[in-house]
């Protein structure tokens, strides 16, 4: 694979590159590394599926990758993740993206793993954020961190120390790329600003799209009729996407659309198979699409419904999920004790 073909699989599917000349270069150069920082909060959902297709991109490019369970940020952040459930849920979220590697079509041995607490408390680090701390201004770093860190009247300290944290983290990772939510932009270019006075270079920024929720704007980790849970059986599932907001011709905010251009296409493109609407003689029989962009044209068209759709979605997604569905399912006293306040059954 040449170096145009491994910047075109890396970048696919991406919302953002920053810059794509400096991910050339890295790849004229040799193998780059990469990471990608996941806070052990919420239960993982089908949001995070979208991220593990790009892991798999970024293996068959050729990148070494890293996955850090970002423990302590965490906690930092308005305490999402209680101080004594964050050795738990670090287990839970290694088993489920490991799942979701595997589901994606690749090897999840490929990838590092690491946690916050491994190096975040050592005396280099430390001395570092103390430094960055002295040299970065409270304005700037609020900015950073207003897309991820959640807010409030009175704010915490720790939601200050985040956004420097995980601009550390991409040195003490030794990252060449970065990859995160496009929510993630303020950070990192933060990072691309000061870490060059770290001993470290500017990180070439992929960012990934938000998808929207189910139910029509953002998706939220707290609204079950949003997003589909990985533990969703596929009666869950199917009932999730039939109740989505999918108007007739309307792309904006239609989470179902969005769940099928970048969760469901990328995995049927590398399986080389079509994405197939199942329809009765009478309403024009089945429809196949190789492509994404031909499907939304026949969807805004109003040639494709949106029972139709979502019929196909539905079954899609229950099938990708499945192999990390059967994977937690499997180990219900992960889950029990990550999220021990939580009343879902598996």
């Amino acid at each position: 694979m040449d170096v145009a073909d491994r910047v075109d699989l890396v970048i696919r599917h991406t919302a953002e590159v920053v810059t794509e000349a400096e991910l050339q270069e890295l790849f004229a150069d040799g193998s780059p590394s990469a990471y990608i920082g996941y806070a052990p909060t919420g239960e993982m959902h089908i949001g995070h599926f979208t991220t593990m297709r790009k892991l798999a991109d970024l293996i068959a490019a050729g990148v070494d990758v890293t996955v850090l369970i970002a423990d302590l940020h965490a906690h930092l952040d308005d305490e999402k993740s209680p101080f004594d459930l964050l050795d738990a849920r670090s287990e839970y979220y290694r088993e489920a993206i490991e799942g979701m590697i595997e589901a994606a079509g690749a090897d999840a041995g490929a990838i590092t793993f690491a946690r916050g607490m491994d190096f975040q408390l050592d005396e280099e680090y430390v001395l570092e954020l103390y430094r960055m701390a002295a040299e970065t201004t409270l304005s700037r770093t609020q900015r950073a961190a207003s897309e991820v860190v959640r807010e409030s009247e009175s704010p915490t300290l720790g939601g200050l120390l985040y956004p420097l944290m995980q601009s550390l983290d991409v040195r003490a990772l030794e990252a060449d790329i970065v990859y995160g939510g496009i929510d993630q932009r303020g950070i990192y270019m933060l990072s691309r600003e000061i870490l060059p006075d770290y001993g470290w270079t500017e990180p070439v920024c992929l960012f990934a799209p938000l998808l929207s929720g189910l139910s029509g704007g953002k998706m939220s980790a707290s609204d079950e009729t949003s997003k589909v849970n990985l533990t969703d059986p596929p009666d869950t599932v199917s009932e999730k996407i039939d109740a989505a907001y999918c108007p007739m011709g309307e792309v904006e905010d239609n989470g179902v659309l969005e769940y099928v251009r970048y969760l469901v296409f990328p995995v049927l493109e590398n399986q080389g198979e079509d994405f197939v609407v199942e329809r009765p003689e009478e309403y024009g029989g089945d429809l196949a699409y190789e492509d994404y962009e031909t499907l939304e044209t026949d969807f805004v068209d109003e040639d494709l419904h949106p029972a139709d759709l979502k019929g196909a979605a539905g079954g899609y997604i229950s099938e990708i999920i499945a192999p990390v569905r059967e994977r937690l399912w499997d180990r219900p006293e992960l889950l029990a004790r990550a999220y021990p306040d939580s009343d879902g059954d598996l």
